[in-house]
């Protein structure tokens, strides 16, 4: 059971979520704005956020960056099919995934429960059971599944858990070319409709968060997906 913030200016939309998602046997807070969504996450942080896209006061994209510079909460967001420059921008904002309405409750529900496995370093179907909780290096950069925590030279770097888990299946085969697809099943899940932008949206963030530290730890292989560039090669 988790406790899950919906920020939505639609009461009708949020009646649906909190149905949806209290049947599932979590806690729902609700707000109506970006001003409230903020101020429900002050007084009692939430292990998932549910946030729209456009709201009053202060929109979607808003909340989810100053939620950004505090807290790795994951969030997923709704948005209109007319929205997709808004939803690539949330991506790289630090959002961890999305829902375009008209939605189905379940798929929300279903969502909500992987990306909530995500949060706590659960395996999904596609990751292998031994590198669940074992500490994976790939040269000065070390990842610790057990504290979610990375580390480069003994310095922390600030992930999400999706960026967490999609640099943790790259490092657990550090030479292997991932495709898109592959990288969507392992870290979210087999069927799951991530689009290849969304990957690639998170393949940058989690590169310019090393960009401060002088180094680009992720090859592109044009035509086929990513790897781990050798440390040698990525500025270590």
């Amino acid at each position: 059971m988790a406790q899950i913030l919906v920020a939505d200016d639609d009461a009708h939309i949020r009646e649906v979520v909190r149905f949806a998602l209290e049947r599932e046997g979590h806690r729902v807070t609700e707000a109506a704005d970006g001003r409230e969504a903020l101020a429900a996450f002050e007084a009692a942080p939430a292990d998932l956020v549910v946030l729209d896209i456009v709201m009053p006061e202060k929109d979607g994209l808003e909340v989810c960056r100053r939620l950004r510079e505090r807290s790795a909460v994951p969030i997923l967001f709704l948005s209109s099919r007319d929205e997709e420059l808004d939803r690539i921008l949330g991506l790289e904002m630090g959002a961890d995934d999305y829902v375009t309405k008209p939605f189905s409750p379940r798929e929300l529900a279903a969502r909500a429960k992987a990306m909530l496995r995500r949060a706590r370093g659960e395996v999904g179907p596609g990751a292998e059971a031994d590198a669940d909780s074992r500490v994976v290096s790939h040269g000065p950069l070390q990842l610790d599944p057990m504290k979610h925590e990375c580390r480069y030279r003994g310095e922390p770097v600030f992930l999400t858990a999706t960026e967490f888990l999609l640099l943790r299946s790259l490092m657990a085969f550090a030479q292997k070319v991932y495709s898109r697809d592959e990288l969507v099943e392992r870290a979210y899940g087999f069927g799951h409709r991530i689009t290849e932008r969304t990957v690639d949206s998170h393949v940058r963030r989690i590169r310019k968060k090393f960009e401060e530290k002088g180094i680009d730890p992720i090859e592109t292989v044009y035509g086929v997906g990513y790897r781990m560039r050798p440390p040698e090669e990525s500025g270590a």
